[in-house]
């Protein structure tokens, strides 16, 4: 399986969610090892190729926070670096009503509220700056 590619990344969640993980697990080893597969190909192949990890829209994993985790990935990434941010993630079936902290810890809620990049926000993803860091 691939799983570092967008799609490998849905399937994983997918099969994830089906199985009963917790939701902080899916963002763990599906969007966090997306971005880590991005970085990796960023620099060593160049935003093109990296930016080529999100061309073909992932299926629906079943939970819509997921799903609009991804999608607002893909647009965070694609203004930070400068590429079109992909038709896909802009559908509105990409945007969660049901509001995901990703952290559990709820005294961290008011701070993901305000730190959160507008792509996250604006899906009703919520996460902190340091969320996106890597090491």
């Amino acid at each position: 399986m691939d799983r570092f590619t967008l799609t490998g990344a849905g399937r994983e969640a997918t099969r994830m969610l089906r199985d009963g993980e917790p939701l902080k697990d899916v963002w763990r080893f599906t969007v966090i090892q997306l971005l880590d597969a991005y970085e990796s190909r960023l620099s060593s192949e160049g935003v093109e190729n990296a930016a080529a990890l999100f061309t073909d829209a992932p299926s629906p994993t079943g939970d819509r926070r997921v799903d609009a985790a991804f999608a607002a990935l893909a647009e965070h990434l694609a203004r930070r670096d400068g590429w079109k941010v992909p038709r896909w993630a802009t559908s509105a079936d990409r945007v969660t009503v049901d509001w995901w902290f990703v952290t559990d810890l709820r005294g961290m809620h008011p701070l993901a509220l305000r730190e959160s990049p507008l792509s996250f926000r604006k899906r009703g993803v919520f996460i902190t700056s340091g969320a996106l860091e890597r090491v």
